[in-house]
């Protein structure tokens, strides 16, 4: 089937460059030359090294995040799947004695469940996936403290928790940077390449729609919360072993950066739109900027400022060019600015067959 949209109109130049994520990269590069130029050696090894190490987590949860996001729906429980799947590993490993590669593997599959739970409720019984991850967020966090109370798990092999930290050679780059680029691929691959992927923002632009054009809506939604609630997990895995610690309250507020970055990251919130490469721009954007300020002395509460400045005009800069688009159709002025945004991008998304 031959598919045209109205923005194909414009020459494969301004398809290719004038995009959020290519606006997202260059600022990513602006902001990293800004660093470079005011904090002594940001651009050295030590600096790119522990940079990495921190923004990690972020990076692996934000690959599923994108695809759950461009459906339309969202999951706020990833940050209590990786504390719960922190304290599996602690208890796995020092109470039952497993070694650390099965306690790790099923602490991953217990994640997994985590998010089939979640994606069974959201796409087969119906219920809004704000409100169903809402509860699980607390509910899995409930049960990681509850676990382990308010000790920690710290005995962990000394060649694991090396290995979480390990560099790629001799080279500024962690070891954890090539499962990151292995899931980079392969997530990017589904998601722009194959039919599931276009299935899934079919299900982002009308989910009624896909599933007359023979998507299984319900099936997609399951299987991307399960791959967030099983990439969760992996992250919980990383974070134990490069902290050393198994806690209860591990990667508090972490589900909040990691829904930051993917919408800094050029993924619309009505879903229908995104990109893995945008994403990952938005993720070393947030951790450049956080961690050059912090070298320069400002307090935590500026940089979430800073942060939360730059989320928000991402996110109104979106609607604020629809908006002005619109203006252009005839009755374009009458339309509310939040109106004609919806009706906007119903227009330039609708598929026309010949």
């Amino acid at each position: 089937m031959t598919r045209t949209y109205p923005a194909w109109s414009r020459p494969l130049w301004q398809r290719l460059l004038l995009t959020r994520e290519v606006a997202v990269i260059a600022l990513l590069v602006g902001v990293f030359v800004w660093a470079n130029l005011n904090v002594l050696n940001f651009d050295g090894p030590l600096t790119i090294y522990y940079l990495l190490l921190d923004v990690a987590p972020i990076l692996l949860i934000a690959l599923p995040m994108t695809l759950v996001i461009v459906t339309g729906e969202i999951d706020l429980s990833v940050a209590s799947v990786v504390g719960l799947s922190s304290v599996l590993v602690g208890i796995l490993h020092q109470d039952a004695g497993l070694s650390m590669p099965v306690a790790a593997v099923l602490a991953i599959l217990i994640g997994a469940v985590c998010g089939a739970f979640n994606g069974f409720l959201v796409a087969y019984v119906g219920l809004p996936s704000l409100a169903v991850t809402i509860g699980t967020l607390a509910l899995y966090r409930g049960l990681a403290v509850g676990l382990l109370g308010t000790t920690a798990v710290t005995d962990f092999p000394q060649r694991w928790t090396d290995l979480a930290k390990q560099r790629i050679g001799d080279s500024s780059y962690p070891v954890i940077v090539i499962p990151f680029l292995v899931l980079a691929v392969a997530f990017a691959l589904v998601l722009h390449f194959t039919s599931f992927g276009r299935g899934v923002f079919e299900i982002g632009l009308n989910d009624e729609a896909a599933h007359f054009t023979g998507v299984n809506v319900e099936r997609t939604k399951l299987i991307l919360f399960v791959l967030t609630g099983a990439v969760s997990a992996f992250a919980g895995v990383y974070y134990t072993l490069r902290f050393g610690s198994a806690r209860g309250d591990n990667a508090t507020g972490l589900e909040l950066q990691v829904i930051a970055a993917v919408l800094l990251g050029g993924v619309s919130i009505f879903g229908g739109r995104g990109a893995i490469h945008g994403v990952i721009a938005g993720v070393l954007l947030i951790g450049v900027l956080s961690s050059a300020l912090r070298l320069l002395n400002v307090e935590v509460n500026i940089i979430n400022i800073v942060i939360g400045m730059l989320l928000v005009a991402s996110v109104m800069s979106t609607s604020f060019l629809t908006w002005i688009s619109a203006l252009r159709q005839p009755g374009g002025a009458r339309r509310p600015f939040g109106l004609a945004r919806r009706r906007q991008s119903a227009t330039q998304q609708r598929k026309v067959s010949p």
